[in-house]
């Protein structure tokens, strides 16, 4: 008998908040002797997950790749905390806050931030800030698209524009 109520079909409701940008923007570095460097083209690159997007604050992990094109990339893993708007793919915000290891011209470890600023159908504003142990800061503004909160999450326009799977509400 308890096997059977194991082994039962029941529905599951864990939905998990998701990210996947993409973005270009432009990026400005000053090394550790003070020099200032850039701007320089860069590109966004993030990928997490997170809390149900159904709660007033969605908190997870994300995983990005800041390259600036003639100077290096930066591998960065941070913890996020967005709003429900924001991954709602409305209205909101989302804040970054981890660490980052560079390669090229700005190779020391480091920490970053980034403040996240969402708009309707998951179009996205982002502002890095770097700081790296030997004195290196970065200063970076990308806007892109979120593709997960885009297809799976959003909530906005679904009068016009069905989204035929969303994510739950519970």
């Amino acid at each position: 008998m308890v096997a059977g109520w194991v082994a039962a079909p029941r529905p599951v409701h864990a939905d998990a908040a998701t990210y996947l940008f993409v973005g270009p923007g432009a990026a400005l570095r000053e090394d550790r002797a003070g020099n200032e460097r850039g701007p320089f083209p860069a590109l966004a690159l993030d990928l997490g997950m997170g809390s149900s997007p159904s709660g007033l604050l969605s908190v997870g992990g994300l995983a990005g790749l800041r390259t600036r094109f003639g100077d290096g990339s930066d591998f960065a893993l941070s913890v996020r905390t967005a709003t429900r708007g924001y991954v709602r793919a409305d209205f909101g915000a989302a804040l970054d806050l981890g660490g980052y290891v560079g390669q090229g011209s700005a190779g020391s470890p480091g920490l970053t931030a980034t403040l996240s600023l969402g708009a309707p159908y998951a179009i996205t504003a982002n502002l890095v800030g770097s700081a790296g142990q030997d004195g290196a800061r970065g200063l970076a503004f990308v806007a892109g698209i979120d593709l997960a909160r885009f297809t799976v999450h959003r909530s906005t326009g679904l009068g016009w524009w069905v989204n035929p799977l969303p994510a739950r509400d519970r």
